[in-house]
């Protein structure tokens, strides 16, 4: 080393310390950038790719990582990437390409909005005295939800106790058994109702839920009393039962008479109709005529 030094000019010495100078500074740099990559930790606190050498043999380095094999041993399979998949909230996944139709989507919003009115619920005052008590076990632990729809003061345990006056009705229920309207059951001054999700799906209006005894307290005051509501019931049963005898009847008379006309015209068009051809005078004489089909001869005579 020391001979190929004497060898060398000035200038060449000089220039050789130069280009070593600048080699072991971008050499530092470049281990202070790796040192502040690694001491930033990403939001799994763990150390970023970029701070792996792409030489590296880890298994984290940038493009070491290769796709493994289908194992051929699972037989037919679907691989679907559930990072892309949206719950539609119908009991299916659909892929990213299927999106939801947007009338949908607007539609499931609306009910929710309409649902959401009903569930807001007041503040709870400090003075125990100045908050609702429940009217059957004066509890303060009310339905929030059952005072603000039905103006109703009653607690969860005497709802469950007393089923058969704080029960929930559907609509259907109460045009049935107590024979309401449908303006009545909408009108919410008469009648009114919670809004519950449509059990067969989302996009479909919303269930109207009504109190039993404020529903039976309308009832009596229509029908005048329980026992002519029965009578009622009675009577519209029997009419209903009276059309549908009355429909089967007609149904049934239908019927025998296309089974009449249909019984007639086969046996209509099974008869036999002869065909006979030109006149055949026979070796005694007599002038003959035999049908084509059944080979039936009748005798002529010609005047």
């Amino acid at each position: 080393m020391a001979d190929t030094t004497s060898q060398l000019n000035p200038d060449q010495v000089k220039q050789f310390e130069i280009n070593r100078l600048k080699a072991k500074a971008r050499q530092r740099e470049k281990e202070q950038e790796a040192f502040a990559l690694s001491a930033t930790l990403n939001a799994n606190n763990k150390r970023p790719l970029a701070v792996t050498s792409a030489i590296s043999n880890s298994p984290t380095a940038p493009g070491g990582s290769k796709p493994l094999k289908r194992d051929s041993r699972l037989g037919t399979y679907f691989e679907y990437d559930l990072s892309k998949m949206v719950n539609s909230k119908g009991g299916f996944l659909l892929e990213d390409g299927n999106e939801i139709d947007e009338e949908v989507r607007r539609k499931e919003k609306e009910r929710e909005r309409q649902r959401a009115r009903q569930t807001s619920y007041p503040p709870m005052h400090l003075d125990r005295a100045l908050n609702p008590k429940c009217g059957e076990c004066q509890s303060l632990d009310i339905d929030q939800t059952f005072k603000k729809v039905f103006g109703c003061l009653v607690c969860k345990k005497c709802q469950n106790e007393k089923p058969e006056k704080y029960s929930l009705l559907t609509k259907t229920e109460c045009k049935e058994d107590y024979l309401l309207t449908d303006p009545e059951l909408r009108d919410e001054e008469l009648l009114p109702h919670l809004l519950k999700a449509n059990p067969h799906a989302s996009t479909y209006a919303n269930m109207m839920l009504y109190l039993r005894y404020q529903v039976e307290d309308f009832a009596w005051k229509k029908w005048g009393s329980p026992e002519a509501l029965d009578a009622e019931y009675e009577r519209r049963t029997a009419e209903k039962k009276k059309r549908k005898n009355k429909k089967f009847e007609e149904g049934l008379k239908e019927l025998r008479r296309r089974t009449k006309e249909g019984i007639w015209q086969r046996r209509r068009d099974e008869e036999h109709r002869h065909a006979f051809g030109d006149l055949e005078r026979s070796p005694d004489g007599k002038c003959q005529q035999v049908c084509h089909i059944c080979g039936f001869t009748i005798d002529v005579e010609v005047i």
